[in-house]
């Protein structure tokens, strides 16, 4: 297919599949979700988070091309944080401490789902083992993140009073430097997957990371009250 064939594929994907979708996130964004049940999603997404740069240290070790490596890296530190800035991690450990979680006990991970840590470690799988066109296509979950950060933002500022302004740094930062990531990880995927058999990798890729999200959800909407 051509690039703007494949790009528009990937968009489709996106809009149908896509976790916003989810009636977890749409009862969230109403204002329909209990204290009880925001910390419970608070403490298994971060086990995600936590993994981010794990998968992104995959997409790295298993690509040889320097400019791209060079393009790649600063996801890391952009959630583990440098000598310059905290970081994505620690901006979710404190958006926890907001909404009434210890920060010592989220980040032990000891009340993560195991629904939640065999999708998550899953992700992690899959980037370590496929190639690194596919594995950056399977980020491309970021093209659609920026409208679900702002309508998340502004559903907590006017649902969810309980939870201080000061706790919001991770959503205002990422509605930003996602549409960032976003572009630079579809010019990648639409540049190197450049046959047939890679731009259906690449959309089974994006297929499977809606997927991961999903399960998510499905897990912490379905835990045991």
């Amino acid at each position: 297919m051509t690039a703007e064939e494949f790009q528009s594929a990937l968009r489709e994907i996106g809009l149908g599949r896509y976790h916003n979708l989810h009636p977890f996130h749409v009862r969230m964004n109403a204002g329909l979700l209990t204290r009880e049940e925001i910390q419970r999603w608070v403490k298994n997404r971060f086990y995600y988070q936590a993994c981010i740069p794990l998968k992104d240290a995959a997409i790295l070790s298993n690509c040889p091309d320097r400019e791209v490596r060079r393009k790649w890296i600063h996801r890391i530190s952009d959630h583990d944080g440098d000598w310059s800035r905290a970081g994505g991690i620690e901006a979710w450990l404190r958006f926890s401490e907001g909404c009434g979680l210890e920060r010592e006990a989220v980040a032990s991970l000891d009340d993560v789902l195991p629904g939640v840590r065999f999708a998550v470690d899953a992700y992690v799988n899959f980037a370590r083992r496929e190639p690194w066109p596919v594995a950056v296509a399977s980020s491309l979950t970021e093209w659609f993140a920026p409208d679900l950060m702002a309508e998340r933002l502004a559903a907590f500022r006017q649902y969810y009073q309980w939870v201080p302004d000061w706790a919001f740094e991770y959503f205002s930062s990422r509605v930003g430097q996602a549409r960032i990531d976003s572009g630079e990880g579809l010019e990648l995927t639409l540049r190197w997957c450049d046959t047939p058999d890679l731009q259906q990798r690449a959309l089974a890729a994006l297929k499977f990371k809606c997927d991961v999200l999903w399960s998510m959800l499905d897990t912490i909407d379905e835990a045991p009250r």
